[in-house]
């Protein structure tokens, strides 16, 4: 039977408690998915994050990323037709704190999943999410899926391999298997430690008179900004084509935290220069190469676009976060 014409498809995520996880579930039930999600320990014990009101409509797996044996059990147990592999530390400053774990957690995981589907789940299409922090210092920006790779930080080496098991394990035993090549993506589901967040609910937070100003690191540091939910999409059209293969997902547009504080705090009618504040503690290292993505190959191939421009992802995110400030100021 052709791949096209299954129904009734079964889908196993990791990381269904992220952002990422959240809009995918939400998009494979649109699709008449039956989804499960792989959480750590025991979901009937735990919150599903993102994913919470979503519970009743999920299949929930308990175990542990870093327990190879709980994503073997999951595999056998669901049997999917498709795995899209998110869960991952997220916040790469804190792999420096636990570089061994960070490498276990990302590239051991993989490792384990791709063992996995190759001895249990053959036909099983999975998509495995690099990450663009794996170019680090490469010779070139905008960088795309054959840029060579110079990690700089645990995470990124992590990621790295990841990325390479991908490639090694769709080659020697012929495994459906792609790696998207994520940079920035964002939305109000995003964790606050996160500068856009950041911006977004320090914006709502002035606006409503709770704060006075925003205290940011280099205003200057360039990113590549998409919505979490046009990333998702990339990753189930990837599993959608006749062959595996790797995409770089990105905007292709490298914007500075400035420009996104501007324009957030336009979306509330406020000129943002009144509300800056840098802290040069908080100010990174800026990086030799900037990290921009060129997405031509996910264009071209899966025919994405994405829906949500860089203005309407700033203004849903200021939105969401006023209607939360809102409530928590109604509840004091």
């Amino acid at each position: 039977m052709d791949y096209a014409e299954i129904q009734d498809r079964r889908a196993l995520i990791t990381g269904i408690t992220g952002q990422d996880g959240s809009f995918l579930a939400e998009l494979l039930l649109e699709e008449g998915y039956a989804v499960s999600g792989f959480v750590h320990g025991d979901p009937n014990e735990r919150s599903l994050g993102c994913s919470e009101h979503l519970r009743e409509r999920l299949e929930l797996i308990g175990g542990d990323l870093l327990d190879r044996h709980s994503l073997r059990l999951a595999v056998e147990q669901v049997i999917p037709h498709e795995i899209y592999h998110f869960a991952s530390p997220s916040f790469i400053p804190a792999s420096w704190e636990q570089p061994a774990q960070t490498l276990r957690a990302i590239a051991g995981s993989t490792a384990a999943l791709l063992e996995a589907v190759r001895d249990h789940d053959r036909d099983a299409r999975v998509f495995v999410t690099a990450s663009a922090a794996m170019f680090g210092d490469a010779p070139e920006s905008p960088q795309r899926e054959n840029t060579p790779c110079r990690p700089t930080t645990p995470y990124a080496i992590a990621k790295l391999a990841s990325h390479q098991f991908v490639g090694a394990m769709r080659e020697h035993d012929g495994l459906f298997v792609c790696s998207g090549i994520t940079y920035n993506h964002e939305s109000e589901r995003r964790p606050p430690q996160f500068v856009t967040r950041t911006i977004t609910r320090a914006v709502a937070q002035i606006k409503l008179g709770l704060a006075d100003h925003v205290t940011l690191g280099d205003l200057e540091a360039i990113r590549d900004w998409s919505f979490a939910g046009d990333i998702v999409r990339a990753a189930w059209l990837a599993l959608r084509q006749e062959r595996p293969d790797d995409y770089v997902l990105a905007s292709g547009v490298g914007r500075t935290v400035a420009e996104l504080a501007h324009t957030a705090f336009a979306c509330v009618g406020l000129d943002a220069e009144r509300y800056l504040r840098v802290d040069q503690r908080l100010v990174r290292t800026r990086e030799r190469t900037i990290s921009v993505g060129d997405p031509a190959k996910a264009r071209e191939q899966l025919g994405w676009e994405p829906k949500l421009s860089f203005e309407e992802l700033v203004e849903r995110m200021v939105q969401a976060d006023l209607s939360a400030q809102q409530a928590v100021a109604a509840h004091t």
